[in-house]
């Protein structure tokens, strides 16, 4: 079952302190959401050997920078945000800073949460969530999946910071998540290259170029923005594009025509979700 919560809050009212471990693109984007919706800095420690200089001129406004773990005493919260080709060195060198009442919130893609909860201290809360790029400019959405030992309390602090870059869902069956990685999770790669081939059609039509590109990144961008505002699901906002006889519907009976769109981005999303089980082993 899927439940969604409500989005992003204030944080100025948090008093627990966060954990951060990796702070590239993706933490980057959570930790600026943090920022922006009110959390102190000084709530916060960084655990990156790299940070960019944002990151590291937020220590003059009280964040910790590397500290010892013992400076950091049962954080409320731990996120690890970094590639899960580093899991098996970043996991169990996060373990020291697992306290008490810490939940560990994992954003790397494949890695399952039992193998998160083998590397960490017996009885660790643990949540595993697949995040998607729109994070960064705060318009992604993240589904979560939580082990047996997340409290209420813990599930509820864990969603008020995923809500920072975006919407967030919650599912009880982890199996879920490889089909949640090849739609959303891997899906802006698929509106990137809708972008990508709509401009390649209309310089294919005579289109200059240049124009065909900038055509199809604002149709696609302003399209996206109709969806997400317009209380119309996706089939209602096509079907108002579409004049019975008209060009739109020429070109939708090439795109719905059989073996076109429709089964071919079940087999794309099929594809997606066994590879996402296979990396998970």
């Amino acid at each position: 079952m899927t439940t969604s919560g409500a989005g992003a809050s204030s944080l100025h009212d948090l008093a627990a302190t966060i954990v951060l471990v990796g702070a590239g693109k993706m933490g980057s984007a959570m930790l600026d959401g943090w920022i922006g919706l009110g959390l102190d800095p000084a709530r916060v420690a960084v655990i990156d050997p790299q940070p960019s200089p944002a990151t590291a001129a937020l220590a003059a406004r009280g964040l910790r920078l590397n500290p010892d773990p013992r400076a950091v005493p049962d954080p409320a919260v731990i996120v690890i945000a970094v590639k899960p080709q580093v899991a098996a060195e970043v996991v169990p060198a996060a373990a020291p800073l697992v306290g008490r009442s810490s939940v560990v919130v994992s954003i790397m893609a494949g890695k399952t949460l039992a193998s998160l909860a083998g590397a960490l201290p017996a009885g660790t809360a643990v949540i595993r969530t697949m995040p998607n790029t729109p994070a960064a400019i705060g318009r992604g959405i993240t589904v979560a999946v939580a082990n047996a030992r997340v409290s209420a309390h813990q599930r509820d602090l864990a969603h008020r910071l995923l809500a920072a870059t975006g919407a967030v869902e919650w599912v009880a069956d982890e199996a879920l998540l490889d089909a949640v990685t090849a739609v959303s999770g891997s899906g802006p790669a698929y509106v990137f290259l809708l972008a990508e081939v709509l401009a390649q059609a209309g310089a294919a039509a005579g289109l200059p170029a240049d124009l065909a590109g900038r055509l199809a990144r604002a149709t696609v961008a302003g399209s996206g923005e109709l969806l997400h505002r317009s209380p119309l699901d996706a089939e209602t906002l096509r079907r108002n594009v579409a004049s019975p006889g008209g060009t739109t519907a020429a070109a939708l009976e090439v795109l719905m025509g059989k073996d076109a769109l429709a089964p071919l981005m079940q087999r794309a999303v099929a594809a997606a979700t066994r590879r996402s089980r296979e990396l998970a082993g």
